[in-house]
């Protein structure tokens, strides 16, 4: 893990603010559509291990993080560039309460305390020609079914590659790229890309898709992937929205993932862990379907949400994850924190090994409703079982999680668009269970300020 001063970070901030004033000669557009802002983030973390010997973490810190993104040139072929430099700050929690060498939420020196301070900065330049976008650079942060940028802690996940976004046909968003390193949230360098359990990286990360909006309530996806050396992947997805009336609403979303092995993987530093070392049918290879559906009844500000998914018997599934890769030395990178497109992502665990069939239930209310904008609260219950045993033999274990969230966010006066956020959790495995038992709250305070 490398260590950047704060004076450095900030210095690249300025110079991406100053850039703005700077290009006046440029092309109209280059500035006209330009956007400049700062974003604060400051986080207590407290991850409560219940099992015995396990070490409690404590943490409390501030992140900055300062964007540009410019407008399009005039032409034919417009051009313009997004730069983004990212700062933590670490405010409490020293040996006692950061675990040894944990890069979950802030980065360890090389002592195993946590580190004073990191950042990291990095750019995209961008054409647009008609409906269509290209964007190349390191500060691509995708949302999309096959992959979803991190972004649960201080700072944001980024990946560095290409990528094309195309609306030239109506009705359809189409999506292609290249990806080829990542920066962890926890993370000031990036490393090339892998899954759980691999410690060797690979260096390209392909994919395409569509989304096809039928009609105004139904839209149908389709995706495919493939991480060299480790998975392809395809999905499919619909998602239809009923209107019953003006405040009712009805929502279907299904989702289907199909993955497999693909080049090296199952050979030395190419294994999947298949979820904390869960079953597989062949050890260290990937081969998984996943099915996931969720409804959602909306009454005013009320809404009921309820689903099921299930893994299949062969193995865990499977999505980008670099917390287990290691750099030319057989040292870790510290490059984790990984989110993926299924509803079981909680906040603490996924609900994703082998067998595992998982119902889950959520309600929040909109304070809205009743005349309060911006506040928002929900609770949400996960309950897993059938889980297979490592070894394919022993007893199923099983495994449960409940949520709790309340959000507010100022909608008018001198600190309109300031931020809290309540979170806790907790999760309880089974004894066969290979996770252990957790509880974890996380106030968060967020605010963004805009230049531009």
């Amino acid at each position: 893990m490398y260590k950047h001063t704060l004076t450095a970070a900030v210095a690249l901030a300025s110079i991406s603010a100053f850039g703005v004033h700077a290009a006046d000669a440029a092309p109209q557009g280059f500035i006209e559509g330009s956007k400049a802002s700062v974003s604060s983030r400051t986080m207590y973390y407290n991850n409560d291990n219940r099992e015995r010997g396990g070490t409690d973490q404590r943490e409390t810190a501030e992140s900055l993080k300062f964007d540009y993104l410019s407008g399009f040139t005039q032409g034919t072929v417009g051009f313009g560039i997004d730069a983004q430099a990212l700062v933590g700050i670490h405010l409490d929690g020293g040996k006692g309460h950061h675990p040894a060498n944990n890069n979950t939420f802030f980065p360890s020196d090389t002592d195993g305390s946590a580190v004073d301070e990191w950042s990291r900065a990095a750019a995209n330049v961008k054409a647009r020609f008609s409906k269509t976008e290209a964007h190349l650079g390191g500060a691509l942060q995708p949302n999309m079914p096959i992959l979803v940028a991190n972004d649960s802690r201080l700072l944001p996940q980024t990946f560095d590659g290409g990528t094309i976004t195309s609306k030239e046909i109506d009705n359809v968003t189409l999506n292609a790229g290249q990806l080829e390193h990542s920066a962890g949230r926890a993370s000031s360098n990036s490393t090339g890309l892998a899954v759980a359990g691999g410690t060797q990286d690979s260096n390209q990360f392909r994919y395409a898709g569509a989304d096809w909006k039928v009609t105004k309530d139904l839209t149908l996806q389709y995706y495919h992937s493939n991480l060299k050396d480790y998975y392809t992947q395809d999905f499919l997805g619909l998602i239809h929205v009923f209107p019953i009336d003006a405040n009712q609403s009805f929502k279907t979303d299904l989702r289907y993932f199909y993955s497999g092995s693909d080049g090296k993987n199952g050979d030395a530093g190419y294994r999947f862990n298949n979820n904390n070392n869960g079953f597989a049918k062949t050890p260290g290879e990937v081969d998984n379907k996943t099915w996931s559906v969720m409804f959602t009844y909306t009454l005013g500000g009320n809404a009921f949400l309820l689903g099921h998914q299930r893994v299949s018997d062969d193995g865990g599934f499977v999505y980008l994850n670099q917390g287990n890769v290691v750099d030319g030395n057989g040292r870790p990178e510290a490059n984790g924190g990984a989110s993926f497109y299924l509803f079981t992502d909680a906040m603490i665990k996924g609900f994703v090994r082998a067998g595992e069939n998982t119902t889950f239930g959520q309600y929040s209310y909109d304070f809205a409703a009743l005349g309060v904008p911006g506040l928002k609260t929900s609770i949400a219950y996960l309950h897993g079982d059938n889980i297979k045993a490592t070894n394919g033999s022993g007893p199923d274990s099983s495994e449960w999680e409940r949520d709790m969230r309340i959000d507010y966010t100022i909608h008018q006066g001198a600190l309109k668009g300031f931020g809290v956020t309540l979170r806790n959790g907790v999760y309880r495995g089974s004894e066969v269970s290979n996770n252990p038992d957790v509880d974890q709250t996380r106030l968060i305070f967020n605010y963004t300020y805009s230049f531009l």
